[in-house]
């Protein structure tokens, strides 16, 4: 008996392995996808101008990144006693001018290196809905609670997000032809925008993908993680207590669907012993100088040496100690 519709996936041509250098962009589920890699030790650059939620914010920062555009004083401002771009998550704001603007910069240069290296290029888009600033006639990527009447909010015609999206594949091209790009939309509704207005904004974010994706000759294909959760995880226990972002246990389920389509089986034997030495430095011993513990630490420290002899790039900090 048969007790839920499956999206069937297939297996991708270009996976992932641990030779493989990744970058995350876009909503927030590329951080819950970002925090998947980073704990099995994949190389991979998350979000360095925090959660992006629109193509068109995407596209900014990659343009800007290609063209080494730096960051001036002139694109900050001073707001709720914090500096903010509009361009980045209120995740970067700082309390100095000159911080804010080190860590743009800092994000740019970071990017470009990422960027020329990377063999797969995670894009997730959130929503379709825009806000433009009228006084610099902008549209930006977050408000930060700037006052509404700031800004006009229009929804991308299906159009327009596929030129953002070819501009976004143009521009990596042109440092890394190379780069294979994953779509996919984000599961969390913005409900916010009202129901009927989420579903419009997905609805033309999914058909400008697979419209860019069946035309162009760049290497690109798409993941169902909003098909997922809607169809497959079609039950208010897979979200969190605001009935809108998908739960840990949600996040895992398409975690382990990403893996099935987009990760290699030899790249799989390896998570399971990255995931042995993970929950290994997570372990709270009850008595921490016993003869037991202190064996049990010289193993594991044998098993993390052992790997970061194969995958040198393999840190394995320990949650317990801040190290």
């Amino acid at each position: 008996m048969k007790l839920q519709t499956q999206i069937p996936l297939q297996k991708a041509q270009n996976q992932v392995n641990y030779d493989s250098r990744l970058v995350l962009l876009g909503s927030c589920f590329s951080e819950n996808i970002g925090q998947k890699f980073s704990y099995f030790e994949f190389r991979a650059l998350q979000n360095p101008f925090g959660i992006l939620f629109h193509p068109l914010a995407i596209e900014n920062l990659v343009s800007r990144t290609i063209l080494g555009k730096v960051y001036t004083e002139e694109d900050v401002f001073f707001h709720n006693e914090r500096w903010q771009c509009y361009d980045a998550h209120s995740d970067l704001s700082a309390v100095s001018k000159e911080s804010l603007l080190n860590a743009l910069n800092q994000g740019i240069e970071q990017t470009a290196k990422h960027l020329e290296q990377a063999t797969h290029i995670c894009i997730t888009l959130g929503t379709a809905w825009v806000y433009r600033h009228l006084e610099i006639d902008a549209v930006v990527a977050n408000c930060h609670k700037v006052p509404q009447k700031q800004f006009s909010k229009a929804l991308l015609r299906i159009e327009e997000i596929i030129a953002s999206l070819n501009s976004i594949m143009a521009s990596v091209q042109s440092l890394n032809p190379n780069a294979q790009f994953i779509f996919t939309v984000s599961p969390v509704r913005h409900i916010k925008d009202g129901f009927v207005e989420n579903q419009r904004s997905k609805a033309h974010l999914v058909a400008a993908v697979h419209e860019v994706i069946s035309t162009s000759t760049v290497k690109a294909d798409y993941f169902p993680s909003y098909e997922i959760q809607m169809d497959e995880l079609r039950d208010y226990r897979f979200y969190k207590e605001d009935m809108v972002h998908p739960n840990q246990l949600a996040i895992d389920y398409i975690w382990e669907k990403f893996k099935i389509a987009w990760i290699a089986e030899e790249a799989q034997k390896t998570m399971q012993q990255v995931d042995a030495i993970q929950k290994g430095l997570s372990h709270r011993p009850f008595h921490p100088t016993s003869e037991q513990h202190l064996k049990f630490l010289k193993s594991l420290q044998t098993k993390i040496s052992d790997m970061q002899k194969q995958f040198p790039f393999m840190e394995f900090t320990n949650p317990n100690s801040g190290s």
